[in-house]
């Protein structure tokens, strides 16, 4: 039976109070872009959400540090090294909306090289064709 979003709160950090203050770790400027409404704060976010945040926060900050080389792995994969403008438009994307664009870079390119080793057995055949045994017709006597 899957667990409810509460249950994993309860599980994993005691209380809603306990998980907000481990996600407050993670939001200095390497990682977070401050689009959060004063008024609210994150002690009416769902704890779905709090635990996605939280789980995406821990993955990058893990892998990469902070945002920035986030920003570089993308921008790399991409192939886009050279331009600035997508450069400073991935700077204003939060850290989540990044880690997916990272993800499906990455899926893309194990698609991409997947797709080009299959496609060198092919290449191989067609450049050394076999040759084909040829029987020659006995003359009768």
């Amino acid at each position: 039976m899957k667990k409810s979003p509460l249950q994993i709160v309860k599980e994993r950090f005691g209380d809603k109070a306990k998980l907000i203050e481990a996600l407050r770790k993670f939001t200095n400027e390497d990682l977070w872009v401050n689009r959060l409404n004063a008024e609210k704060g994150l002690e009416l976010v769902s704890n779905a959400k709090l635990l996605r945040l939280h789980d995406t926060f821990s993955a990058v900050k893990d892998k990469f540090g902070n945002r920035f080389k986030l920003i570089d792995a993308i921008v790399s994969l991409e192939n886009r090294v050279k331009d600035a403008g997508y450069r400073a438009r991935l700077e204003k994307f939060p850290v989540p909306r990044l880690y997916d664009m990272y993800k499906s870079a990455v899926r893309r390119q194990a698609r991409a090289n997947a797709a080009k080793a299959a496609a060198e057995p092919k290449a191989e055949a067609k450049a050394a064709p076999k040759k084909r045994a040829t029987k020659k017709a006995a003359k009768p006597a």
